[in-house]
């Protein structure tokens, strides 16, 4: 069997674990942050199966949470990340609850890395106050909100030494930058996810080498 081949057994798993940032809304499978990390350590000769995905538009850490346990995955993944929060800030949830339900979500994803939090990958939420779809909000009270809830998770995520790879300034990019953002205004483009990919390849790279 080909060692490139995407369903060589000895090629790492990788679970996404999250929301529409996840899972890509509004852009193709292959344009997925997560995708486009495994195309890059692809050509650094690290395999990858096609990475398994518990993530969907508009989920909160509570509705990722009780996903897990309905889906109820099976085995140790060699990569699992963990991208959550934006909807619990846009769902004007507080910031005590999503204390707790991140670090449930990032308990989760430890125990299905195999309890090696080395293999455990945060990404920091996106700010959407610069896309199209925040003009008529208050984008300063997004942003100063979605930093508060990138404090927590950040915090959280450092205190279990799990990587965290912060997004967010690069996502503020696309307030000059329209092609950085999908056609329908809110998401990332896959050039945005391109980015992500280029910063977080080398910290899974580390891990895997």
């Amino acid at each position: 069997m080909n060692n490139n081949d995407s369903t060589n057994t000895a090629a790492h798993t990788w679970l996404a674990l999250g929301d529409s940032y996840t899972i890509g809304e509004s852009v193709q499978e292959e344009e997925r942050f997560a995708a486009q990390t495994i195309s890059i350590l692809k050509s650094k000769n690290i395999s990858f199966k096609t990475p398994e995905y518990i993530a969907t538009t508009g989920w909160t850490t509570l509705n990722l949470l009780n996903a897990i346990a309905q889906q109820n995955p099976r085995g140790t993944y060699d990569v699992v990340s963990l991208l959550i929060g934006v909807n619990d800030q846009y769902q004007h949830f507080d910031t005590g609850s999503y204390r707790i339900h991140f670090t449930q979500c990032l308990q989760k994803a430890i125990l299905l890395a195999g309890n090696k939090t080395n293999h455990v990958f945060v990404v920091s939420i996106p700010d959407y106050s610069v896309t199209p779809f925040a003009q008529n909000g208050d984008t300063a009270q997004i942003r100063k909100e979605l930093e508060e809830f990138n404090a927590i998770n950040k915090e959280i995520t450092l205190s279990y030494n799990i990587s965290y790879t912060d997004i967010t300034p690069l996502t503020r990019e696309a307030k000059a930058d329209s092609s950085l953002i999908a056609g329908d205004g809110l998401h990332p483009s896959g050039k945005e996810y391109e980015k992500w990919a280029k910063k977080l390849a080398p910290e899974i790279e580390k891990v895997l080498k």
